[in-house]
């Protein structure tokens, strides 16, 4: 009976919704950051760090703590979008962007990521190298970034995450030709099978882009000494706080 009486008609659903308009209205926000160590003369490695989905900044940088913070300076800025994760209100996660309004939300984070880079990097001498880390979503933040402004960096990590196929990366081929980029994703990542592995490897030789790969025994996930592997093979004299086994 009261399911018949607050039943609408479908006819009648465009009366309701005929003067319904979507609206856009820039307004200020505070982003929240995370960073370790301090922005000193004795810097010499400049971290720029994006978590995945569902991630908070102050997680993914405690994976950096093996690293000596008297030599790198560790940023990690937390995406712009909070929730709750299915309704439990003692874990909050964040998002870069979901599809709904999703060039808006671009727009917003990369504004954001580029405010926050050259407020630290104005600071750098020349000869620190910089190194920005994607994880996950992270990582397909860090390319939109990239793209839209060409920062300065010397090494690009995509952990656990491929490269966004809507992007055209040939016209930067001589801007990434002075750049390493690094692939690093668990042989049992749940969100990357072989498939999409295989598809990602191929798009981007067809792209001209140049990476190398890591496949580690893991998942989804950043492993210690995964990451600890890389620093010591691309950066051997860096310093970090961790056993060499």
């Amino acid at each position: 009976m009261f399911g018949e009486f607050f039943k609408i008609p479908r006819t009648s659903l465009s009366f309701y919704s005929s003067n319904m308009e979507h609206h856009k209205l820039k307004v200020s926000k505070t982003a929240h950051y995370y960073t370790l160590g301090q922005l000193t003369e004795g810097v010499k490695y400049f971290w720029f760090v994006t978590h995945g989905y569902g991630q908070l900044a102050n997680h993914i940088i405690r994976k950096f703590e093996i690293l000596d913070t008297k030599e790198h300076f560790i940023v990690a800025p937390e995406a712009l979008n909070r929730f709750y994760w299915q309704f439990q209100t003692n874990k909050v996660g964040a998002s870069w962007m979901t599809k709904n309004d999703r060039l808006d939300e671009i727009e917003d984070y990369c504004n954001y990521l580029t405010h926050l880079y050259q407020h630290f990097t104005a600071h750098l001498s020349p000869n620190v190298k910089i190194i920005l880390f994607g994880f996950s979503q992270g990582c397909a933040t860090q390319l939109r970034w990239i793209l839209r402004g060409q920062p300065k960096f010397d090494n690009l990590i995509l952990w656990g995450g491929l490269l966004p196929e809507d992007l055209d990366y040939q016209p930067f081929k001589d801007y990434f030709s002075t750049k390493k980029i690094d692939f690093i994703v668990g042989n049992n990542d749940e969100f990357i099978n072989q498939e999409r592995i295989d598809g990602h490897l191929e798009f981007a030789k067809n792209q001209n882009l140049k990476m190398d790969y890591t496949f580690f025994e893991g998942k989804h996930e950043i492993l210690t000494p995964v990451l600890m592997k890389w620093i010591v093979d691309n950066y051997p004299l860096s310093i970090i706080n961790y056993p060499l086994i």
